[in-house]
């Protein structure tokens, strides 16, 4: 078996095609989640500390160059200059997203979980023991299986005839 046939054998695994597409959702939503993070909240954050802004805050470890020409407390621009810095404010908002992106991912599984476990029930509910056969039916069975077995002592028997 070639190495090109077990790659594509691997690939058209079901398994590998559901895990590309919760890569490539779960990116999505990272995008999103990021955005919810610092478009949303840690404004709203902000406001409420009187303007505090989280990416905004950092230690500056090393000197700036002397060709630099942007703000001093630009940390995006200084970053780009290669300037040392010790982003902490950014820290806390990727923490932040962090934190938002674990509660939903947690509320996700839970529903999942609980679905399932309707699911379950409703399988286990399903799946009950048939009612049982009125009387007559029974009965009908009884004599069935009794003419049955007469044929098969009959048929089987040394002084039949066949």
């Amino acid at each position: 078996m070639t190495l090109l046939h077990e790659f594509r054998k691997f690939v058209a695994r079901g398994n590998v095609l559901d895990l590309a597409v919760g890569v490539i959702i779960g990116a999505a939503f990272g995008t999103i989640t990021k955005s919810l993070t610092d478009d949303m909240i840690m404004p709203v954050i902000g406001w409420l500390f009187g303007g505090f802004d989280f990416s905004s805050y950092f230690l500056r470890l090393g000197p700036i160059p002397a060709t630099y020409t942007g703000s001093p407390d630009n940390y995006a621009a200084l970053k780009a200059a290669g300037v040392p810095l010790f982003g902490y404010g950014q820290f806390v908002s990727v923490v932040i997203n962090f934190l938002i992106l674990a509660f939903i991912v947690f509320l996700l599984v839970k529903f999942v979980n609980r679905a399932i476990a309707v699911v379950h029930e409703e399988q286990k509910a399903g799946t009950a023991a048939p009612a049982a056969d009125p009387p007559e039916v029974a009965l009908l069975r009884e004599i069935r299986d009794e003419l049955r077995a007469r044929k098969d002592d009959a048929g089987s028997s040394p002084t039949s005839s066949s």
